[in-house]
């Protein structure tokens, strides 16, 4: 099981893809990787799932963890391209309501 992230930024956004899997084995890289580039100047992050082949509850801790942080920062967390699971389990944790989510890369 392996995950990759590749970030670009510019003077407003950070924009990230992530591809592979995301578990209890993987989230640990994910985590050391994202939760740093709340803490910048950068207001919005939006990261491209849409290589993502699986995520489990420790995934959508990342991203909890992620959203809570900009929102203290008054930035915002864009998750785009997700697939139709991906989707599904958000809406079944709610967090559909609270983030902001897409299955069609678009904004």
């Amino acid at each position: 099981m392996k995950v990759s992230i590749e970030e670009i930024q510019n003077d407003k956004e950070i924009f990230v893809k992530v591809t592979g899997e995301i578990d209890a084995y993987t989230a640990p890289k994910l985590r050391e990787e994202l939760l740093p580039l709340s803490e910048g100047n950068h207001k919005v992050i939006t990261i491209n799932l849409k290589d993502v082949s699986y995520m489990d509850s420790t995934g959508l801790g990342i991203f909890v963890g992620l959203f809570k942080q900009l929102n203290k920062n008054e930035g915002e967390l864009r998750l785009v391209e997700l697939s139709d699971r991906l989707i599904r389990l958000f809406e079944l944790t709610g967090l559909s309501k609270i983030m902001n989510i897409s299955g069609d890369g678009g904004q």
